[in-house]
C-alpha cells in the first residue's frame, strides 16, 4: 500500500505474526499512515516485524509510532525490527533507542 505521501507500506501476515516492510520516509506526514495501518492490523498478533531495509529517513514521529507498537506488543508478544540501514540505526543509538527495541 503506497501513502499518500508516497511511503510504502507492505504487510505480510503468517500466523500470529505480522511483517510491516517500509519504503521511503516515516517522517510527520506518514507516520499516521502507518498509525492507522497498525491500530487495525494488531489484533491477534503476538509477533511484529518492522522491515526497515527499504527505509530512508525516519523522524521522531516515526520514532514514536515504533516506540507505541513496542508497548502495545510487550503486554502481548514481541516485536523487532530487521534490515535498518546504517543511517537509521545510528538514529537508533543516539535517541536510545537501540536499548529499548530488540534490532537485528
Amino acid at each position: 500500500m503506497k501513502t499518500p505521501h508516497g511511503m510504502i507500506i507492505n504487510k505480510t501476515a503468517a500466523e500470529n505474526g505480522l511483517t510491516l516492510s517500509l519504503e521511503g520516509r516515516l517522517d510527520t506526514n506518514t507516520a499516521p499512515e502507518l498509525e492507522k495501518t497498525l491500530n487495525g492490523s494488531l489484533d491477534g498478533v503476538n509477533a511484529l516485524t518492522f522491515d526497515l531495509s527499504g527505509l530512508e529517513y525516519i523522524s521522531s514521529a516515526g520514532l514514536r509510532i515504533l516506540l507505541a507498537a513496542h508497548k502495545k506488543m510487550s503486554g502481548k508478544g514481541s516485536m523487532k525490527i530487521r534490515g535498518a540501514q546504517s543511517a537509521i540505526k545510528e538514529i537508533f543509538d543516539i535517541t536510545g533507542f537501540s536499548s529499548i527495541l530488540t534490532i537485528e
